[in-house]
C-alpha cells in the first residue's frame, strides 16, 4: 500500500488495520487474551508457598516475569509483612504470614492462607 503524501506513519497503520477489517478478516478469532484473575504478587506468593526455598530465578520462570520484577514483588511483600525471609547459608527461605488479610476491600475478610489453600493442592 502506497503511503499517502504528508500522512504520518500512524495514519498508514490505521488505514491498513481498517482495510483488513473491511476485507472480512475476523480479528476476534485470532485474538488471544493473556490476562489472569490473580496478580503477579499472588503468583509469587503461591510459588513460594509450594517451595519456600525457591530461588528468584525459578520463581520468575514459573510466574512468567523477569527476575527483577520478582525482586520488586518480594520487596513489596516483605515491606508489608506478608512474607519474611531467613537466610540459611546462601539460600533464602521464605515464610508466608498466613493470617495476614488480603488487601482489597472486596476480599479483606479472607487471609493469605485462605487464598493459598484455595489454589494450592494439598
Amino acid at each position: 500500500m502506497a503511503r499517502k503524501k504528508n500522512s504520518p506513519p500512524q495514519a498508514e497503520s490505521l488505514q491498513i488495520s481498517h482495510d483488513k477489517t473491511k476485507s472480512g478478516e475476523n480479528n476476534d478469532a485470532k485474538h488471544e487474551s493473556n490476562w489472569t484473575f490473580l496478580s503477579n504478587h499472588s503468583h509469587v506468593l503461591i510459588a513460594l508457598s509450594k517451595n519456600p526455598g525457591m530461588v528468584l530465578r525459578e520463581v520468575a520462570i514459573l510466574v512468567g516475569i523477569t527476575e527483577r520484577a520478582v525482586q520488586k514483588i518480594i520487596s513489596d511483600l516483605e515491606r508489608d509483612e506478608f512474607i519474611s525471609k531467613k537466610k540459611i547459608g546462601r539460600q533464602n527461605i521464605y515464610r508466608i504470614s498466613q493470617d495476614k488479610k488480603l488487601r482489597h476491600h472486596l476480599e479483606s475478610h479472607k487471609s493469605i492462607g485462605d487464598l493459598i489453600q484455595l489454589i494450592v493442592k494439598t
